[in-house]
């Protein structure tokens, strides 16, 4: 065990360094000049001068294997960097809004599981019946709306016409618990309809598989209840893989919120990446997407532990 995770530990670190070379490089591709956009006001190009003695200040005029090296370096300080844009910390802005991102993240993961999980089990263990299939229209139906269409219509009716809930916004939990969790309520909710639906097809399929097993005929030969049968074989060895896809779409939604942040006006780490990349603020834009990478790695990782706890037939290597 603990090789193994030594082992998967430096594939991770082995990670994160070639995600931070290459977002380094690829950054430099991008067209435009920081230095330019900072400078420039109302569409006026600024003087050369001003955008020569920008760079100098930012760096940019040194080469970039020189400012590759410095990005290294700081990396292995811990420090992320200053903000092109107002000379702050880039680690004190994504410390400040990667909370309210995981806060939908976690929230709408616990909710997806618990919409889609028994669903799931309902319609393998109801095949070919009524439930079944009208679950299965849900399931077409949530996966295929987008997410900006369902967080709208969900504004539109709750919001809106019905009045139950605040339209969106952000509330610090300090200030006002209550009013924080209403606001997070609608944008989790709105996430977790569609990802209920992947869960729901991933357990329905696995339950059906085992279902056919032959542990669960010799359980059924013995005389166990069904429900016993259901909760103590099927159940059990069906959350491996739905714990593989929850774990993957943790992973995705991480740098995936931006459009339910911007319907509901939530400031998480995916609007703040928006607005550095339309800012070619190269140092906040690398340490946003390197704290991302980081935490999908670390989701992979946990998931894979999980999988082994759940599964006794998974062997480390």
């Amino acid at each position: 065990m603990l090789q193994y995770l030594l082992k998967r530990l430096a594939i991770s670190f082995c990670l994160v360094y070639a995600v931070a070379t290459i977002v380094f490089f690829v950054l430099y591709l991008v067209p435009g000049d920081p230095a330019e956009v900072l400078l420039s006001t109302g569409g006026v190009a600024p003087p050369v001068e001003a955008v020569e003695a920008m760079r100098e200040k930012l760096g940019l005029n040194q080469p970039v294997i020189h400012q590759y090296g410095s990005y290294l370096l700081r990396l292995a300080r811990g420090d992320l960097g200053t903000s092109f844009t107002d000379d702050s910390p880039v680690a004190d802005s994504i410390v400040q809004s990667l909370p309210r991102t995981l806060e939908l993240l976690i929230g709408s993961t616990v909710l997806s599981i618990l919409i889609g999980l028994p669903l799931g089990v309902l319609a393998a263990i109801r095949r070919g019946s009524l439930i079944d299939r009208a679950l299965s229209v849900y399931a077409g139906v949530a996966l295929s709306a987008p997410v900006f269409v369902i967080g709208t219509l969900m504004v539109l009716i709750f919001a809106q016409n019905l009045r139950w809930v605040p339209a969106g916004g952000f509330v610090p939990f300090t200030a006002n618990p209550a009013r924080h969790l209403l606001l997070l309520l609608m944008p989790c909710l709105a996430i977790a309809i569609g990802f209920s639906a992947v869960i729901m097809r991933m357990a329905r399929s696995t339950v059906l598989d085992m279902l056919e097993q032959d542990y669960v005929r010799t359980a059924r030969a013995k005389g166990l209840a069904e429900r016993v049968i259901l909760m103590r074989h099927v159940v059990r060895n069906s959350l491996g893989p739905v714990t593989t896809i929850v774990g993957l779409q943790m992973g995705a939604l991480l740098g995936g919120t931006v459009l339910v942040e911007y319907v509901f006006n939530w400031p998480g780490l995916s609007g703040l990446l928006v607005r550095a990349v339309e800012s070619r603020d190269y140092p906040e834009v690398q340490g946003i997407v390197l704290v991302i990478s980081a935490l999908f790695i670390f989701i992979s990782l946990l998931v894979d532990l999980t999988y082994a706890a759940l599964d006794p037939r998974v062997k480390y290597s």
